[in-house]
């Protein structure tokens, strides 16, 4: 039988036990009206009909219990002087046992959670079929020694080198394109596009180091009307070198 089944009927409270924990927990019922040896006995009562003993819900039965006489107990002597080996006050410890409570409470129902979550998932497993072991086939003869020594021989020969020139990078220098970047300078201004087409990553790339090379020496610079527009180039000085 779970705790959350037993139902008390008391002189200040009737209903569940899980009931009559809030209302103490929240402070809603004074704890010192409550005549806790009627729970056990009322508990007592249900497992003398259940006629069967769970030592699980025993078991939280009796961690309740207990926090709830310590708790009482400390609220019915208030006054009295503090045992050496606690260092807690009377006020003190009440409030920790409660929090003590609290966290039971929270283990407890975050515990039924997982479980149910568990039940569910039970009906997603399937069972699998023994499986059958064949007999192992006779491989004797099933292939002639010669093909097997050619197989062995063409992993143990050295295979032919790969050829890579299809996957040669095109190689151009800063100078090669500071000397076309010269030459359209040579016009007065040119578009960058026009300096770059139909050239490869790489050539692009130098020609901009190129063009930013320019730049620092003072012989060129350029302008761009938008963003993502055309690049105006233009010479910025008559006599740019050769």
């Amino acid at each position: 039988m779970r705790i959350a089944e037993l139902e008390l009927d008391l002189d200040v409270f009737a209903g569940p036990f899980d009931l009559l924990l809030s209302l103490i927990l929240r402070e809603e019922l004074d704890l010192l009206e409550v005549d806790l040896a009627e729970v056990v006995v009322a508990y007592l009562d249900h497992l003398e009909a259940a006629e069967e003993l769970d030592l699980e819900a025993a078991t939280e039965f009796l961690v309740l219990i207990a926090a709830l006489l310590e708790l009482k107990s400390r609220l019915m002597l208030p006054g009295e002087e503090v045992d050496e080996l606690d260092e807690m006050g009377p006020a003190d410890a009440a409030e920790e046992l409660v929090e003590r409570m609290l966290q039971y409470l929270r283990f407890r129902a975050a515990g039924r959670h997982l479980a149910e979550r568990h039940a569910h998932g039970q009906s997603f497993l399937y069972r699998s079929a023994p499986p059958k072991f064949a007999p192992a086939a006779d491989v004797t003869g099933a292939y002639d020694p010669a093909v097997l020594g050619a197989a062995l021989g063409g992993l143990l020969r050295t295979p032919p080198p790969i050829d890579l020139t299809h996957m040669a990078a095109p190689r151009v220098t800063v100078g090669e394109r500071l000397a076309v970047l010269r030459a359209l300078l040579r016009r007065g201004s040119f578009s960058f596009d026009e300096a770059v087409k139909e050239a490869d990553r790489v050539t692009v790339c130098v020609t901009l180091f190129a063009l930013l090379e320019l730049y620092k020496r003072g012989e060129a610079a350029w302008e761009q009307a938008e963003p993502f527009g055309e690049i105006t180039v233009h010479a910025e000085r008559a006599e740019a070198a050769a």
